[in-house]
């Protein structure tokens, strides 16, 4: 039973905001000595390492008395770095975190600083500034241990000129009309999907998908709660739709081999129709485009589309949000400047140039890109929300899968034994 709370938190991401239990008293007044907060993020697109620099100059400026340290790493860099600390039991103050599984495994092992006290201070003056729910999943055993800052979901970033020379008019909406469409980009040169498997999370997201499409919400949940099993149908069914997607060789070459950052350039320099990413794709493929533009007015996004004779809703959005973790040798400045960077005017700035979906009550202000709208719309209508596989589920579960599904990419395992991985290590992490 060590395992079920992973289960639980799983299934309450979205849906409502942990209640405050008993824990400690609100972190005390800040210091007028000098303090370092050390802050460890992964937005490395110039846009957003300057946004978050210019929040952190901002406060350092109205509190001279604190050093913000900060280090930026690109996310598989950082996923490694931070396991090595965390394993020397010292994490750094703030640090990225997605929530869910990983999380809760470093507030188990006592590496994270309990921070309800602190959201619920003066009335819960800072926990009521976020959306409904948006909290749920940072908190371990009713207690929160981090906050988000943004939260959105995954679909199809397109490049509309490249459709139009393969004659595609609209987006695609079922699973065959997006084998179509590969089909016609194709046969007019263009490549139709970058992806960046060398990474392994990128192709992810889309079994990820397929399983949603093909099984729904009560399909995951009887896996996750151990009434079903990782080798149900639709999980294999999701295996074969890849392979049926990878027979029409719709990837650029090295696509095994290739990084994010590489089907990010991709994108970014029209030598490929499209990508299947989250809400911060258009900032990277500019960042990683040969004229630092990106694609501009080119780019269009579309929902991942419905699966013939799926049962699941074509509305559930597969996806996650962003949040910062607090180290468990945090500074009241520490906490204070976590608190900073969830103010309506810190979420208002990170919108404006696209950096974030907000989460916090008056964030939204000065949101005009026509396509994130379009995405949190998307997301809006979502009735059943899918955390990330990898960071929803235990650590060690999360990297099985995306070796797994690698392995599918790669042609070395079959959808059955992809599944049959995958449910060997749930045996052991969901006990």
């Amino acid at each position: 039973m060590q395992r079920k709370l992973f289960r639980v938190l799983a299934l309450i991401v979205m849906v409502a905001t942990v209640l405050a239990g008993c824990g400690p008293k609100a972190t005390e007044e800040v210091s007028s000595g000098p303090v370092t907060v050390t802050w460890w993020h992964i937005s490395t697109a110039e846009e957003h390492k300057g946004a978050w620099q210019k929040l952190a100059d901002e406060y350092m400026a109205a509190h001279p008395n604190v050093t913000i340290e900060i280090t930026v790493l690109e996310n598989e860099a950082f996923k490694t770095k931070l396991t090595t600390v965390m394993q020397s039991g010292n994490p750094p103050d703030i640090f990225q975190s997605w929530g869910g599984g990983v999380m809760n495994e470093y507030a188990q092992a006592g590496l994270l600083k309990d921070i309800t006290a602190d959201l619920d201070a003066d009335g819960g003056a800072w926990r009521n500034t976020f959306a409904p729910g948006a909290l749920g999943v940072y908190a371990y055993k009713g207690q929160n241990y981090g906050v988000p800052w943004d939260m959105g979901m995954i679909g199809f970033w397109y490049n509309k000129d490249l459709f139009a020379q393969a004659g595609i008019t609209t987006p695609p909406t079922t699973w065959n009309e997006l084998l179509e469409d590969v089909k016609a980009l194709k046969a007019a040169g263009i490549t139709p999907i970058a992806l960046g498997e060398g990474d392994k999370w990128p192709g992810m997201h889309m079994w990820a998908y397929l399983v949603t499409r093909l099984g729904g919400k009560a399909n995951f949940e009887g896996a996750l709660l151990r009434t079903g099993s990782f080798t149900d149908q639709p999980f294999v069914q999701a295996g074969y739709k890849l392979q049926e997607l990878m027979a029409l060789e719709p990837f650029q070459d090295g696509f095994l081999g290739a990084t994010y950052g590489d089907e990010a350039t991709a994108v970014g320099n029209s030598k490929a129709a499209m990508e299947l990413m989250g809400q911060w794709a258009p900032a990277v493929q500019k960042d990683n485009s040969e004229d630092k533009q990106g694609l501009g007015d080119k780019l269009g996004w579309f929902p991942f589309p419905m699966v013939e004779g799926g049962k699941g809703d074509p509305n559930d959005a597969v996806g996650g949000g962003n949040g910062f973790a607090i180290g468990k040798n945090a500074s009241p400045e520490a906490i204070d400047f976590v608190k900073y960077l969830t103010t309506p005017e810190a979420q208002q700035a990170l919108v404006k140039i696209n950096v974030a979906i907000p989460v916090v009550k008056g964030g939204e202000v000065g949101m005009t890109d026509p396509l994130m709208i379009t995405l949190q719309q998307s997301l809006a209508r979502a009735q059943y929300f899918q955390l990330y596989y990898d960071q929803a589920l235990p650590p060690a579960m999360g990297s099985v899968i995306n070796d797994s599904v690698q392995g599918i990419f790669a042609g070395t395992l079959t959808p059955e034994q992809a599944a049959k991985a995958i449910e060997d290590s749930a045996a052991q992490e969901l006990k």
